[in-house]
């Protein structure tokens, strides 16, 4: 599966939001200026997250954008679905494919394939945006194990 730029900076602005959230509700120009991300191009992604419920949209002077939940509610699989669809690195294996794929039953590798598309979503949804913000505001990599001495 080839994540989009769609999905990359979904991900990012989303990141952004929830790093801003105590602001209240946070326009689309601010997100795109700090992510470097067109506005347009912003408002194509915040528009697919509202439909998702992933973001909460208000008009007016006092208008902008908020997570529809805590961030710690919100995984990378939620935003990526959204974003990208399945996590399939193949059409194959996605549950219409079950219904329009001739091979579907036959296929010899569909096992490793679902197998791929489930390593794939299990990770991007054990991760939530409040990990990714903690990642960010501790400059630390998610796969670092930490040690703890006294």
């Amino acid at each position: 599966m080839k994540i989009s730029t769609k999905g990359r900076y979904g991900l990012e602005a989303i990141v952004d939001l929830a790093i801003h959230s105590s602001e209240g509700r946070v326009n689309l120009k601010s997100i795109s200026e700090r992510c470097g991300i067109s506005e347009a191009y912003m408002l194509q992604i915040f528009l697919i997250l509202r439909r998702a419920g992933i973001v909460e949209s208000t008009r007016g002077t006092q208008g902008g954008y908020a997570l529809s939940t805590e961030p710690s509610k919100i995984t990378v699989g939620d935003v990526l679905t959204a974003l990208e669809g399945p996590f399939a690195p193949v059409v194959c294996i996605t549950e219409k494919a079950k219904h329009t794929c001739d091979r579907y039953k036959k296929c010899t590798a569909r096992s490793f394939w679902e197998r791929v598309m489930n390593t794939l979503s299990d990770v991007a949804n054990s991760i939530t945006i409040e990990d990714l913000v903690e990642c960010y505001k501790s400059n630390i990599p998610l796969n670092t194990e930490l040690d703890y001495y006294i």
